[in-house]
């Protein structure tokens, strides 16, 4: 952040009084401008045979790999609200949205990941703006190693555990930067 959306004014880092870290501050108006992580709010969409809908990532990051339907949370939505929109907006599926299963912290990229557990309503889905492709999986079709993203890999993997279990709990954790590639 460079300049105060209040004013227009320049920012700086400083630590305000009664707080423990820095934050932007307005060098004007005294503004203090907080930055709070972003929520990630998406579905684990199973139709009634046991398949997973996954989507094929149309978008950087992780363009051309596989991922269950999620994204940011918008404004004034519930989380439920945001996982059943992302699901509509990147598969065209229509979900019934159930308990909480997956909540993940990324905090080295300031993101919360929650999975909700979803019954599709019906099989009328198709890629949106988003995807490249949509397809049910059964567990041994799940294409393990081109799934995108850490989060959809752990909730997947919890989630056939479980369901072999016959209980599904909730799941989650933090995750720590991915190690780099030498």
């Amino acid at each position: 952040m460079k300049f105060c959306p209040a004013c227009g004014a320049p920012v700086e880092l400083r630590k305000p009084q009664d707080d423990h870290r820095e934050r932007y501050v307005c060098t004007a108006c005294a503004t203090i401008h907080y930055q709070n992580p972003r929520m990630i709010v998406g579905t684990i969409p199973e139709w009634s045979d046991g398949r997973i809908l996954l989507c094929l990532r149309a978008i950087e990051p992780r363009r051309g790999l596989w991922t269950l339907p999620a994204g940011f949370m918008e404004n004034d939505e519930t989380t439920w609200q945001g996982a059943a929109r992302e699901t509509l907006e990147e598969a065209n599926a229509r979900v019934q949205v159930h308990e909480l299963y997956g909540l993940y912290n990324l905090a080295y990229i300031n993101q919360v990941h929650l999975l909700f557990r979803a019954t599709l309503l019906d099989l009328d889905f198709s890629p949106g703006i988003e995807s490249l492709e949509v397809k049910l999986f059964s567990e041994a079709e799940i294409p393990w190693e081109q799934l995108a993203f850490r989060p959809v890999r752990a909730t997947l993997e919890h989630f056939f555990a479980d369901r072999k279990r016959g209980q599904f709990t909730l799941h989650g954790g933090d995750l720590a930067p991915p190690a780099r590639a030498r």
